[in-house]
């Protein structure tokens, strides 16, 4: 996707023409929502497949291996799908990683708080569409939105973030990375915070998120590097050091690594989309 923010509702047509296309399993390199008002989902990922009715709201993070098969319900489908690149909301996207790895589509009623949600895709897709976007309002309702979902997911399932050691261990470890990601440690530092070993918080992270800490470390990095680069006047050389990295010829041989391109290729990429 070479968008920041992508907003569309899939309707009983559309619905009925994915049917008819190839649908293998799969990965992308942005987030995705869906917002199910009507209709039926299939969904294989964590290698099992579950079957949810509406209403349900679905997460997919990046990277994650799935496959969605939308279908009617009662001759209905309606459902919004939203898709972010991780940098539009940084400070949001990786707590999300934790409150969703284990647990993709969380089922709800169709009370006022489902149609709080709805509302919200609705006023995104209103900003989104309209000539003039403003993706600053689109960011907080998009935040909003998720802040809504968690508040729901915890209503529904109070004991969930608490069953399992290992996601206990990962929340935590997120929690660490975020106030820390901007200096220049390692995973010896974020295993002693947590009083364990370099390897069993790599074993974690592996389980979870089929990545290393060093590689979730530089992801987040260049997450913040990349939000940096589309929001801020900085340099490449003062955003490169804000983000851990001191020098400038090594930050940018990181970041055209993973992402392609060197990071004043990226904000100039990212200017032409915004304007």
């Amino acid at each position: 996707m070479d968008q920041l923010f992508k907003i569309y509702r899939l309707t009983s047509e559309e619905t009925l023409r994915i049917a008819t296309q190839p649908n293998n399993p799969h990965n992308h390199d942005y987030e995705e929502l869906i917002v199910a008002m009507e209709g039926e989902l299939e969904h294989f990922i964590d290698f099992s497949t579950n079957t949810y009715t509406a209403p349900f709201v679905s997460f997919i993070t990046k990277g994650k291996v799935h496959r969605v098969k939308p279908a009617l319900k009662d001759g209905k489908c309606d459902m919004w799908v939203i898709r972010f690149k991780s940098e539009f909301i940084p400070e949001t996207t990786f707590s999300l990683y934790s409150f969703y790895h284990d647990y993709a589509t969380i089922t709800t009623q169709k009370d006022d708080c489902f149609n709080r949600l709805v509302n919200l895709c609705g006023m995104m897709y209103n900003e989104y569409t309209y000539q003039n976007q403003n993706l600053a309002i689109i960011k907080h309702l998009l935040s909003a939105l998720f802040l809504m979902i968690e508040n729901e997911r915890k209503k529904a399932d109070p004991v969930s973030d608490i069953q399992k050691t290992n996601s206990i261990t990962f929340k935590n470890f997120l929690a660490l990375l975020e106030n820390n990601f901007r200096r220049p440690e390692g995973v010896d530092f974020y295993a002693e915070k947590l009083f364990m070993s370099a390897r069993n918080l790599n074993l974690i992270c592996q389980q979870i998120m089929q990545k290393s800490v060093s590689e979730l470390i530089e992801t987040r990095k260049l997450i913040e590097a990349k939000n940096l680069l589309i929001h801020s006047d900085k340099t490449v050389s003062e955003i490169g050091y804000e983000v851990g990295y001191n020098e400038k010829a090594y930050f940018t041989r990181v970041f055209k690594k993973r992402t392609g391109q060197t990071p004043t290729e990226f904000k100039e990429e990212m200017q032409k989309l915004i304007s």
